[in-house]
């Protein structure tokens, strides 16, 4: 193959290969003062930067892709999620990041670094990692795949009858759906979507010489399809594929790739080569001038498609000729491109974990229903009684969603009003609001139409719902709802009672079986006070700013957090004694911070396990030193917010949905909720936060210089993995009475 393609010369940029400009200007760059760089280095010095960060996350979830002691198609999983880490980060942060470049509104974090510093960061940290990724699926996974008899095969492997059946299915299935769209100056460059697998194929016209088309592999196929042993292939020649059960796969492109001739009827094709881009998911909505939300948000999913590319995956054998075209008409720079050996996109890689070995897989756990739950009793007498504390998945989610069904059917309830964020497309909880809306039950929802990808679903949910007669809202103009929170209100003798339930995660039956969360049944009548006057502030007008027993965001949350610290260190002051405690996902609130760092300089004793970003830079003498942070990572996710202050003993702990990020604080509606039953926080306290920190298996130690060190075990000692031993206990995990 000619290389550049004579038909379309293009002259390249002459920006550096390797990374971003690091500056908007050279003369910004030029002018910085050398005490305006002695600021910055100050500043670096004291926090991590938020994107640099979230990239030592997703390193510990490949190192889970690496770990051999898990089982293998466990191990394919973790894989499959750094990738698809990858493709969120890059079309939300990294495409947040390039915008700020292109129109120079700068957005400073934490630690000061400019668009471009982050940029360059951010390639030059991700290359290795890459590196790695790619070759634990070659060199390492899928070849151990193969000795467990699960085949992922190249074209080139395969035999005689098995390329003739896959002839003829392509034939007649994938054929069909194809489009080939040529690019010369007939044919303008076509659309391509977001990571969507495409290939670049180069052929020799006899006429017109070499051409370059663009065809697009078709998503309504597995990207890793299915194909018998050789012997039984003719076997499949009249069925197809749809009745293999055999564990051999040839992924996609290659299938297209390899008959792509039929495509191109009278011309020689001398190439193909994979590539698959990434766009800007991240589109701004202007609410305050939308004047119907919900067509507002229907617009924008659907136009999701055509934003801003911002990354462009290459096999590594494209020649430069091809690249450029692809990179001019994307409107990308050099810094852009990743190449790679094929398999580009390996989220997909997911598919393989369907395959029917469970020796490959973790064992399978079945979660626990709390003994207070676990009659015929009505959930109402029971938290008549007493306050019910759920932890999932070692508690089962069918209590909740038995709550709302129970609500929906019971004839002494009048209404029920819940915040739904992400629920699924098979949502139960859903389903029991449209059954209360038939029993005629007065039903308030807010459905979050913002929630990030699950957008669609919360769309078709919200006019369900409007269509049976709900009254639904899609939140405060300018904020996510992002508040865990159902309150049902019941006639009984002594009057009017309301019953609630709130969370740390989602009311979502699936993610409640992999991601570790908290959730409260009371009737407080203070509680519930609190949540009858959230729902009134997100349905209604109002600007209540005072909340008896929970912390609101954003009317205060920050500030109660702060008051706490602060309050830790006057204590420290008088006892010696001060402690905090707190598990999150992320921590990157410059005001939390610094109030840390001010009760770390004070001698508190700080213990800090966030799961994924922290800004906050643990171990730095006269800083940070009284300040620990790990994180795990292991076989769930680790999704509980917990906020543990001793208060001269008179301990409390909150636990709810929010995270100590500025979003969270400034621009989200979230609800912290207070544990005070002796009893549930005993338990909360001892079986769940603190004996998270005392894990030496998966938990890892950050350090002052950026570094996730793993935490080992004293030395005689065994692991102790606490989401296996907690797993193993089921639901049992609590102080039971």
């Amino acid at each position: 193959m000619a290389d550049p393609l004579p038909l379309f010369p293009i002259k390249r940029e002459p920006v550096t290969e390797t990374e971003p400009p690091a500056s908007t200007t050279a003369s910004t760059t030029a002018s910085a003062t050398a005490s305006t760089t002695a600021l910055a280095s100050e500043v670096r010095q004291r926090y991590f930067n938020r994107e640099l960060s979230w990239l030592r996350f997703n390193e510990r979830v490949l190192e889970e892709a690496l770990d051999q002691s898990l089982p293998l198609l466990e191990r394919v999983r973790y894989l499959s999620i750094f990738a698809s880490n990858l493709d969120e980060f890059f079309m939300i942060r990294v495409s947040g990041l390039r915008r700020q470049l292109n129109s120079g509104v700068l957005e400073a974090p934490l630690d000061g670094m400019t668009p471009g510093e982050q940029l360059a960061a951010i390639r030059t940290d991700l290359l290795p990692l890459l590196k790695r990724c790619q070759d634990c699926w070659r060199t390492e996974l899928s070849l151990k795949l193969r000795e467990s008899g699960i085949k992922v095969l190249s074209y080139g492997e395969l035999k005689g009858k098995q390329r003739k059946l896959l002839r003829r299915y392509f034939e007649r299935e994938v054929f069909p759906v194809l489009t080939p769209l040529a690019f010369d100056p007939g044919h303008p460059f076509p659309h391509i979507s977001n990571l969507s697998i495409n290939l670049a194929v180069v052929v020799k016209d006899p006429v017109h010489g070499e051409r370059f088309a663009r065809l697009k592999v078709p998503q309504s196929f597995p990207r890793l399809l299915r194909i018998p042993d050789e012997d039984r292939a003719e076997s499949f020649e009249r069925l197809g594929l749809v009745e293999v059960t055999a564990a051999n796969f040839v992924w996609l492109e290659e299938l297209v790739g390899h008959n792509v001739d039929l495509l191109f009827p009278g011309v020689e094709v001398l190439a193909v080569y994979p590539f698959r881009i990434t766009r800007d998911a991240d589109v701004d909505i202007e609410e305050d001038e939308a004047s119907d939300l919900l067509s507002a948000m229907s617009e924008y999913v659907s136009e999701r498609r055509f934003g801003t590319t911002v990354r462009l995956e290459i096999d590594e054998r494209m020649p430069r000729g091809i690249e450029d075209i692809l990179v001019q008409n994307l409107r990308l720079q050099p810094f852009q491109v990743y190449r790679a050996p094929s398999p580009i996109g390996v989220a997909d890689v997911l598919e393989l974990t369907k395959v029917e070995q469970p020796q490959l897989k973790f064992a399978p756990f079945i979660p626990m229903v709390p003994p207070a739950l676990a009659t015929e009793e009505s959930i109402f007498s029971v938290l008549r009684r007493r306050s019910v504390v759920l932890f999932h998945p070692y508690d089962s989610f069918t209590p909740v969603v038995n709550f709302v069904r129970e609500a929906a059917r019971d004839p002494d309830v009048l209404a029920i009003k819940q915040t739904l964020y992400r629920v699924g497309r098979n949502s139960p909880i859903v389903e029991a609001l449209l059954k209360a809306r038939e029993n005629d039950k007065q039903v308030a929802v807010l459905v979050e139409l913002k929630a990030r990808f699950d957008e669609q679903n919360n769309i078709t949910w919200a006019r369900a719902l409007e269509r049976a007669g709900a009254h639904v809202v899609y939140g405060v103009v300018g904020l996510k709802t992002h508040a865990k929170a159902c309150l049902v209100v019941r006639r009984e003798r002594d009057g009017i009672r309301r019953y609630v339930h709130l969370a740390t995660g989602n009311y979502n039956p699936t993610t409640a079986r992999i991601y570790t969360d908290i959730g409260l049944f009371t009737c407080d009548r203070e509680i519930a006070d609190d949540v009858s006057d959230l729902f009134n502030a997100l349905t209604g007008i109002s600007r209540k700013r005072d909340y008896r027993k929970l912390l609101v965001a954003p009317v205060g949350m920050r500030e109660e957090i702060v008051r706490r610290i602060e309050r830790e260190i006057e204590d420290h002051k008088s006892s010696g004694a001060g402690r905090i405690v707190l598990k999150l996902n992320a921590l990157t609130d410059r005001v939390v911070i610094d109030a840390l760092y001010a009760a770390s300089q004070a001698g508190v004793q700080i213990e800090l396990q966030v799961r994924g970003i922290s800004c906050l830079r643990p171990g730095v003498p006269g800083l940070s030193e009284q300040i620990k942070v790990t994180s795990i990572v292991g076989r769930l996710l680790e999704h509980t917010r917990m906020y543990w202050f001793r208060n001269g003993g008179d301990e409390e702990l909150f636990v709810g949905s929010a995270d100590m990020m500025g979003r969270n604080l400034e621009r989200r509606v979230e609800t912290l909720f207070p544990i005070e039953d002796p009893r549930l926080r005993a338990a909360l306290r001892d079986d769940v936060l603190f004996f998270h920190l005392a894990d030496t298996a998966k938990a890892r130690r950050l350090t002052a210089d950026g570094t996730w060190l793993p935490v080992l075990p004293e030395e005689g000692s065994s692991a102790l993995n606490t989401q296996a031993m907690l797993l193993e206990k089921g639901g049992r995990w609590r102080n039971e009475e």
